[in-house]
């Protein structure tokens, strides 16, 4: 893209292209022999076990007599594009059969308080386990009418959550 032998400098070649003048100079610095070793036995490695991930490759490479961190080994698996499988969440598809109801606020004007209310549960991570918040909002003024924790994911917690906001009316 940047010719140096052109006639119209290299400043102005890169601001006709919108790019910064330092990236037109960088020269990217060349992996270490100490690296592409490493990188060369994580590659066996990661074929002989898919599932470590960072913190699991680096204890296989200290069992080998090779001294290297967690950080060093998460930055070579993403130079080297691996990383490790295992099984995700599978929380976003629906299930098969299961009616999909209609968004029925998509044209209604939101113009007081108490006018629609939203609810949402989420989870939030703790040294063992999670719990779970549940909050009632109302959408016009973002306040939060009311909150319950729970350490299950019972319907209790949330209709006390409803049932507070509602006598709060």
């Amino acid at each position: 893209m940047i010719d140096r032998s052109h006639s119209l400098p290299v400043l102005r070649q890169a601001r006709e292209l919108g790019i910064s003048r330092s990236s037109v100079y960088y020269l990217p610095a060349p992996v270490s022999g100490a690296d592409l070793g490493i990188m060369r036995r994580m590659d066996e490695l990661h074929l002989e076990y898919p599932f470590a991930g960072s913190r699991m490759l680096r204890d296989l490479l200290r069992q080998e007599g090779i001294e290297i961190g967690r950080c060093h080994v998460a930055t070579l698996m993403k130079k080297m594009a691996i990383e490790a499988i295992y099984r995700r969440p599978n929380t976003s598809k629906p299930t098969p059969g299961h009616k999909i109801y209609p968004y029925l606020l998509r044209k209604l004007p939101i113009t007081r308080p108490n006018q629609v209310w939203v609810t949402d549960i989420s989870y939030v991570p703790m040294a063992k386990g999670f719990v779970y918040l549940v909050a009632i909002v109302d959408w016009f003024s973002r306040k939060v009418l009311s909150h319950r924790v729970s350490i299950s994911m019972e319907a209790d917690f949330c209709v006390e959550a409803l049932e507070e906001a509602l006598d709060a009316l």
